[in-house]
C-alpha cells in the first residue's frame, strides 16, 4: 500500500462502529450489506471521477472547486455543511463510546453521564495538544491490536462455549433466521435499492465530499497511488463489514443459547450497541472484558481525535482566515475554536444521549440531511456547465434538509413508505432541483 493517509482514516472509521453493527443484526439482520455493496459502487464513483478533479485542480481544500464553480458563497456554505456532518458524526461515535465506559467504568463510582463527556473531552484536548507524530503512529497500530483482539477473542469464547467447530460456526450464521441478505419490500426502510443507492451515495458524500478524509487522499504520492488505496479499502472494508456482521448473528445465538434476556418491545430489539459490551463485560471472562474496554478506549480516543482536529482546523482555515495571522494569534484561534468545537460535541452528544438502537444507522441518517446538499452541489457542478445564483446556495441548502426531514414524515404518515438512507437521494435531488431553478440566465453574445 502508497504510504497515504486516506488508509489510516478509514481504518478508524471501521473500529469505531465495530459495536455497533454486530448489535444491528438483530432487527436489521444482514440487510446492512446491502448498504456495503452500494459503498463499493461508491468508491469507484470517488476513484474515478472525484479523485481526477481534486488531483487535476490541485485542491488544497476540496471546497474551493465549488468557489470556481458557484462562487464564494457557495464555498463557504458547502465548507459550513462539512463542519456540521463532521460534527455529527464524531459526536456520535464518542457518544458510543462514552456509554460503553460509562457502563463498564464510571457507573459503579456514580458518576454521572455528562461528567464522563467532559472528562473525555479533557482527556483528548490533552492528547491533541500534547501528542506527537510518533505517538499517534503507536497508538493507532496499538488500538488495531486491541480492537482485532476482542473481535477475535470473542468469536472464540462463542464457539468454545456452545461447542462448535469452526465449520460448525460458519454453519450456524448461514442457516440462522437473521442471515437475510436482501429486502425487496419496497416499503421497508432496508429494501434493497434504497439501501444499494444511498449506500453508494452515502460513501461518496461522507468519503469523496469530505475535506479531512479526501485531505488524506491528495497526500498520496501521485493519482493512481490515491485510486489504488481508494479501491484496495473497498474491498477490505466489505470483507471487515461482513464478519461484523456474522459477529453478530454469533453474540445473538449465544445469548439465546444460554438463556440472557434481552430487551425487546414492539418486535424488536431494544439498545442493540449495549449487546456486545454487555457480553464481552459480564459473560466473556476477563480478557474478553479487558480487550473489548481497551479496544473501545482506544477507538473513541483516536476517531474523536480526528474528528475534532479536521473541525478545528476546517473552521479556522475557510471561516477565521488564520494563514493571515501571526503566530500568536494562529494559537489563540486554535484554541479558542477548539473549546467551541468540543462544546457542540458535548451538546449533541447529550442531545442524542437517550436515543435507542443502534448508533451507525443514526450517523448515516443524519448524514443523509447534512451531506444531502453537498452532494447536490457536486453533482450540478460535476455533470453540467450551469452557472447559479451565487447569494440563493446557503438558503437552498439549509431549506431542502427540513423539507426532506418533513417529506419522509408524511410518506410514512400516508403511504407507510420510509426514505430510510434514502434520505441524501430525496436531499440532493430535491437540492439540485431548486439549484436549477436558480440558475443564472445565459448572457446573450453580440
Amino acid at each position: 500500500m502508497a504510504d497515504c493517509g486516506f488508509w489510516d482514516d478509514r481504518r478508524r472509521y471501521v473500529r469505531s462502529d465495530f459495536v455497533s453493527i454486530p448489535g444491528m443484526v438483530g432487527n436489521s439482520y444482514f440487510y446492512y450489506l446491502q448498504f456495503v455493496f452500494g459503498n463499493i459502487m461508491g468508491y469507484v464513483f470517488i476513484t474515478y471521477v472525484l479523485v481526477p478533479i481534486y488531483y487535476d485542480l490541485k485542491l488544497v481544500s476540496i471546497y474551493t472547486y465549488l468557489e470556481g464553480r458557484f462562487g464564494i458563497k457557495t464555498y463557504k456554505t458547502g465548507s459550513l455543511f462539512f463542519l456540521i456532518s463532521q460534527s455529527f458524526g464524531a459526536a456520535l461515535r464518542l457518544m458510543l463510546a462514552a456509554k460503553i465506559l460509562q457502563y463498564a467504568v464510571f457507573d459503579a463510582f456514580g458518576i454521572p453521564f455528562f461528567v464522563t463527556v467532559i472528562f473525555i473531552l479533557i482527556l483528548i484536548w490533552l492528547y491533541t495538544n500534547k501528542s506527537g507524530i510518533k505517538t499517534i503512529v503507536w497508538t493507532d497500530s496499538l488500538q488495531t491490536f486491541f480492537l482485532l483482539s476482542a473481535v477475535v477473542i470473542t468469536i472464540i469464547v462463542v464457539k468454545n462455549s456452545l461447542n462448535l467447530t469452526l465449520a460448525q460456526t460458519v454453519t450456524s450464521i448461514t442457516d440462522h433466521e437473521y442471515f437475510k441478505i436482501f429486502d425487496w419490500d419496497f416499503h421497508s426502510g432496508n429494501n434493497f435499492f434504497k439501501q444499494f443507492i444511498s449506500g453508494m451515495l452515502i460513501a461518496v458524500a461522507m468519503v469523496g465530499l469530505d475535506q479531512n478524509m479526501m485531505q488524506k487522499t491528495l497526500t498520496c504520492k501521485n493519482k493512481k497511488e490515491a485510486q489504488k488505496n481508494i479501491l484496495t479499502f473497498s474491498i477490505f472494508l466489505a470483507i471487515a463489514q461482513f464478519l461484523f456482521l456474522g459477529l453478530g448473528v454469533m453474540l445473538y445465538l449465544y445469548a439465546e443459547k444460554t438463556g440472557i434476556p434481552l430487551a425487546f418491545e414492539n418486535g424488536k430489539f431494544l439498545d442493540t450497541d449495549n449487546l456486545f459490551p454487555m457480553l464481552s463485560l459480564n459473560h466473556f471472562g476477563i480478557i474478553a472484558g479487558v480487550s473489548f474496554i481497551l479496544g473501545i478506549t482506544a477507538a473513541s480516543f483516536s476517531s474523536a481525535d480526528s474528528g475534532i482536529t479536521a473541525l478545528t482546523t476546517s473552521f479556522t482555515h475557510d471561516f477565521l482566515n488564520i494563514q493571515s495571522k501571526n503566530a500568536k494569534q494562529r494559537l489563540q484561534l486554535k484554541n479558542r475554536t477548539l473549546f467551541g468545537v468540543s462544546a457542540l460535541v458535548f451538546v449533541i452528544i447529550m442531545a442524542f444521549s437517550q436515543s435507542k438502537g443502534d448508533v451507525i444507522s443514526t450517523i448515516f441518517k443524519v448524514a443523509g440531511y447534512t451531506y444531502g446538499p453537498l452532494l447536490g452541489l457536486y453533482i450540478l457542478g460535476i455533470f453540467t456547465k450551469i452557472k447559479v445564483h451565487d447569494n440563493a446556495v446557503p438558503y437552498i441548502c439549509v431549506i431542502m434538509p427540513i423539507i426532506t426531514y418533513f417529506l419522509n414524515d408524511f410518506f410514512i404518515a400516508w403511504y407507510n413508505f420510509d426514505f430510510g438512507f434514502m434520505n441524501i437521494f430525496v436531499n440532493a435531488l430535491l437540492t439540485v432541483i431548486c439549484l436549477l431553478l436558480a440558475k443564472k440566465k445565459a448572457t446573450p453574445t453580440v
